[in-house]
């Protein structure tokens, strides 16, 4: 009786007036544009089935010696399926100077980071990124200071949001729950 009742309402809601209505299917964040390092749009597709752990980053920043902690996270669980995301932020007290190619050298040079990095976006306000506008929607609340981190299922679902005074070594547990709770989907 459910399926025909569900059945008409979609068949009334199809054809509305005599046009036809298309459902646009909500975005994920796998759709959502965001800019590289060489400055060209691309979307976050290539992550789909990770576990991400996306962080908005600054040089000159209180918290920039978490880029040590980042990479040996990377380090110990990239080849579980998991990617750190890291979207430099000059929003904070001009923190993050230099352009996308200075702020690369300096994260390779001097933390030897090997995870992806893309071009320097805002993440708050009207000139915001649409990633953040995303992440905040999943996650309420303005983004306080660099080096706020969103946790995401291989799924694309926001599972937590750590603030900038949350070490990199203290998500490890989430990071572990996180990679095994995919692979416990994967299995059922």
């Amino acid at each position: 009786m459910l399926s025909l009742l569900l059945a008409a309402v979609m068949a009334f809601s199809l054809n509305i007036a005599g046009r036809a209505v298309v459902f646009a299917e909500e975005p994920t964040i796998y759709d959502i544009t965001v800019l590289n390092l060489d400055n060209e749009e691309t979307t976050l597709e290539e992550y789909q089935g990770k576990v991400l752990l996306i962080v908005n980053t600054a040089t000159k920043c209180g918290y920039t010696s978490q880029y040590e902690g980042l990479e040996k996270l990377y380090e110990a669980y990239r080849d579980q399926g998991f990617e750190i995301l890291d979207f430099p932020c000059n929003q904070f007290l001009n923190e993050a100077p230099g352009d996308n190619a200075e702020i690369d050298n300096f994260c390779k040079k001097n933390y030897d980071t090997q995870f992806p990095r893309f071009a320097k976006l805002k993440v708050n306000g009207k000139d915001e990124s649409p990633l953040y506008t995303f992440l905040k929607s999943q996650k309420e609340g303005k983004i306080k200071w660099n080096f706020t981190k969103f946790l995401i299922s291989r799924d694309g679902e926001v599972l937590e949001r750590f603030e900038p005074g949350v070490e990199p070594a203290e998500l490890e547990d989430a990071v572990k729950t996180a990679l095994e709770q995919a692979v416990e989907n994967a299995r059922n």
